[in-house]
This record gives structure tokens, sequence and C-alpha cells, in this order.
């Protein structure tokens, strides 16, 4: 059993969902920015979220997600919209992936912002549930998927990837080949 630390956690999301997509990009049509550094605050590196999303040929963001290791709340998506705002772009989804369970106020409060901002969808998964649902969608994609992730995580230095991180993925993806 692995217990993996808060820093752990938020970097085993941010590589999941760059994982996902550089595996289904040509499938999609979308591709990741550069990712940058998953310790500063957005404003510092003038990102709207965590993670960009950008159709295949151009730089407007059009997905971004936004990595929490807590519950989101409903200050959370005020933030993310007045993000969105002041870049004035129109990111047409805005993703919150969380390690926390999402209360249905909350879900409702982003639901209800859609009208309001003329069209940006807001999304509360966890991690897990992200993964579960890619990977269902694009289950011949999995080998895909398992060689970007491995490469992220084993291109980190330990400083932002934990040494117990790397063993997990790697066990991970061996129990998930050994079922192959």
């Amino acid at each position: 059993m692995f217990i993996l630390g808060a820093s752990d956690r938020l970097a085993f999301q941010n590589f999941a969902v760059i994982a996902a997509f550089q595996a289904a990009r040509t499938r999609l049509g979308e591709r990741v920015l550069n990712l940058t550094a998953h310790n500063a605050a957005d404003e510092q590196t003038g990102s709207v979220g965590d993670v960009q999303i950008t159709l295949l040929g151009e730089d407007r963001v059009v997905t971004s997600y936004e990595m929490k290791n807590k519950a989101v709340q409903q200050g959370d998506i005020d933030r993310a919209l007045q993000k969105i705002a002041a870049k004035g772009q129109h990111v047409q989804n805005y993703i919150f992936i969380t390690t926390e369970a999402v209360t249905d106020a909350v879900r409702d409060y982003a639901r209800s912002k859609y009208d309001e901002t003329g069209g940006v969808e807001i999304a509360i998964v966890d991690g897990i549930g992200f993964l579960r649902h890619f990977l269902h969608l694009f289950h011949r994609l999995r080998k895909d998927f398992l060689d970007q992730y491995q490469t992220l995580v084993l291109r980190e230095s330990d400083s932002g990837v934990s040494q117990a991180l790397k063993e997990a993925f790697l066990a991970l993806r061996q129990a998930a080949e050994s079922g192959d």
C-alpha cells in the first residue's frame, strides 16, 4: 500500500490530465500547452489554470483544469471566473479535479454559472473519476496513456514527484499490463 502526500496527489492529477490529452490528442484535435510550474500561482504564470488545453494549431485556451488538494468551494469557482474574465478569453470548459468530496450545493452553483457566463461549463470531478471516464472513452489508448504518464512521472525530479509516487505508478502499470 502506498500513501501519497499532498504534493504527490496534485502531481498525480496534473500528470493524469496531461498524459490523457497527449495520448488522445490526434483523436480529440486538442493539445496541452506547456505545463507551467505547478507550485506557482496562476497569476504568476499567466495561465488560466494548472493545465490548459487548446485546439490543434491554435493558442486559444478552450479547456482549463484546476487541481485542488481540498474541497472545491463556491469561492474557488468565483476566482476561476475572475481569472477567465481578466484574461479576456472565452474558455469553454473549466474543470476542477479535486481530492475531496463535492457537495451538491457546490455542483449546483457551478452549473448555475453556465448561462451567467455566456457558456462557460464548470465541472468538478475527482482524479480517479477523471481517469475512469477517460479510460472508458478511450480504452484503446490505455497503453499510450500509460506510456505518456510514465514519461511525465519519471522525467520529473524527486523534488517534484517523490520516489513513492514513482514506485506506486510503476506497480500499478505492472498490474495493469499483467492483466492484458
